[in-house]
């Protein structure tokens, strides 16, 4: 009796890890899906909005302070500029990441598509193309919580998707935005 209760922990314990390994890959394909089939209640799923946005504000406020330079920040009304930039910038990310936001992007994206004829088959009133913003991505664990996966985009630049543990889930946390120049 014992063997069997030592057996069926120990497969429950690699079953739960296996699951904990294959989980970041398992929220990318999910992303993808989501995605690809305009689906935002299932990308709640796999994105932590809140922490997405919080992340890519932090991001786009580094990007304009940076942009503005430290003469612009010298001067008072630089710096009026610089925190009015940085508010509509905030504005700006804290509407469009969410389920609603992305959802208006997806459909912009249709409309865009449409309006160039990407659509499956070429068809005018076919549906468009798919996104596949996460297509050729390549992954690796940066600790047991923490996972990215990178893409390139056209102009060679990287984007990078942080994965973050939360208990046995995998969920999108991060995204971390090309800076500079493309490579070449």
């Amino acid at each position: 009796m014992k063997k069997w209760i030592i057996a069926v922990v120990v497969l429950v314990a690699l079953a739960i890890g296996g699951y904990v390994v294959a989980g970041p890959y398992l929220t990318i394909r999910g992303i993808s899906n989501a995605i690809e089939q305009r689906d935002t209640g299932k990308l709640q799923r796999y994105v932590d909005f809140p922490a997405l946005r919080v992340n890519l504000k932090a991001q786009v406020n580094d990007y304009v302070v940076r942009q503005a330079g430290s003469q612009m920040q010298s001067s008072l009304f630089g710096a009026i500029v610089v925190g009015v930039l940085g508010n509509v910038t905030g504005a700006g990310v804290d509407t469009l990441v969410t389920p609603l936001g992305v959802a208006a992007l997806l459909q912009g994206d249709n409309a865009w598509k449409r309006a160039t004829g990407d659509t499956v088959g070429g068809d005018t009133w076919g549906p468009p193309s798919p996104a596949k913003p996460l297509a050729d991505t390549h992954g690796r664990y940066e600790s047991l919580s923490r996972f990215t996966a990178t893409t390139r985009l056209q102009d060679g630049r990287e984007l990078v998707f942080v994965l973050s543990r939360q208990g046995l889930r995998w969920r999108l946390t991060n995204i971390i935005l090309p800076t500079g120049q493309a490579p070449g």
